[in-house]
């Protein structure tokens, strides 16, 4: 079997990393492309080299630009090398542009298509990130719902039963197989704050980045809780661009550059909280129980929600400064929601048996 994946952002990458191990190790010819999306070595490269993903096959250096230009672009070069390779199917992760042009293309030229991480809702279609996740689905034959919530919004969606797969999360894969090395890693001196004692923060959607009133409110707040505890955040180049043009900055807030995967695990997993606009960052703050403040005014991860290890704080309401101190200590109901860690030998098996039949 010829499989064809492409993914474009990082935290793609890291859902790659126990993915194409497992394919790998079930005998199926897999052939990465890399939009670029995201190119410079801090968000790419390290990814590749600390996950031990072997170097995309076709990398087309599509990135910058509005969404439409990016997307258009991303369609054209993805075109011709699928027409070249001629894929027994193509998979598609997540909900970036890279997600929507890979579907888009594999749908045009009649390739089946499975979609990792699908049936995520937010319900709100203001987020580039929705459309994205939704046109994914609906041209996807093998959907790979992460939970229980997932494989039920497809179902309301009329998604037949037999095109969804409920098999967890493959970030709980990465999670226990690159738990160890992260241990090991020193970023905690580096960013010279001590173990329980300093909040993570990550801030980088569009919506909270190129909404100036909703920006202020979040570097005040954070500002505000960097003067009561450290408050450390790798700085996403959105939001430094952002915050450049708008005359913002942290003087509180120690800045990192961003980080790679093995770090950015490190600092999750021994902060005291983490304040976060990212999906994949509030999932591991729960593998890693700690707790975590979502700074949007909504999650797909609903589970988390309800089980109380994680709370919205959203940047037009919340005062975020309180939202994110009142969290510290604030612990969860245990549950396994996102699997065993099994969810990447599973999708293998999943496509081994849908090629044979």
């Amino acid at each position: 079997m010829r499989l064809v994946t492409i993914v474009g952002a990082r935290p793609q990458f890291i859902k790659v990393a126990p993915v194409s191990k497992a394919l790998s190790g079930a005998g199926i010819d897999e052939i990465l492309i890399h939009t670029g999306q995201h190119f410079d070595t801090d968000m790419s490269d390290v990814f590749f080299e600390e996950l031990g993903i072997a170097a995309p096959q076709y990398h087309l250096g599509v990135n910058g630009g509005g969404h439409g230009a990016m997307t258009g672009t991303m369609l054209q070069q993805i075109e011709p090398v699928l027409q070249e390779l001629k894929p027994d199917r193509v998979m598609v992760y997540g909900d970036t542009n890279s997600t929507l042009a890979g579907a888009l293309v594999a749908a045009k030229l009649h390739i089946p298509i499975a979609h990792v991480e699908a049936g995520l809702r937010s319900f709100n279609r203001a987020m580039p990130e929705e459309i994205n996740r939704i046109v994914a689905d609906q041209l996807s034959d093998i959907l790979f719902a992460s939970t229980n919530v997932a494989a039920e919004n497809l179902a309301r969606e009329g998604v037949v039963s037999d095109r969804i797969f409920q098999i967890g999360d493959v970030m709980y894969d990465a999670a226990l197989q690159f738990a160890e090395a992260a241990s090991k890693r020193d970023i905690l001196s580096v960013a010279g704050v001590e173990p329980q004692r300093y909040v993570l923060a990550t801030l980088h959607r569009a919506e909270n980045t190129d909404d100036l009133t909703r920006l202020k409110r979040l570097v005040d707040g954070l500002e505000t809780v960097a003067a009561t505890m450290p408050v450390i955040l790798p700085l996403h180049p959105r939001t430094a661009s952002r915050m450049r043009e708008s005359g913002l900055a942290f003087n509180n807030v120690k800045t990192l550059a961003p980080l790679g995967y093995l770090d950015m695990v490190a600092l999750e997993s021994q902060a005291a909280v983490i304040a976060t606009d990212s999906g994949g960052v509030q999932k591991e703050a729960f593998f890693y129980k700690v707790p975590c403040v979502t700074l949007r005014d909504e999650t797909e991860w609903v589970e988390l929600i309800e089980l109380g290890w994680n709370r919205l704080a959203s940047p037009a309401q919340a005062d975020i400064s309180t939202a994110i101190l009142n969290a510290i200590g604030k612990k969860g109901s245990e549950a396994l929601p996102y699997g065993d860690g099994t969810a990447a030998r599973n999708i293998a098996t999943i496509l081994s048996q849908a090629h044979i039949q």
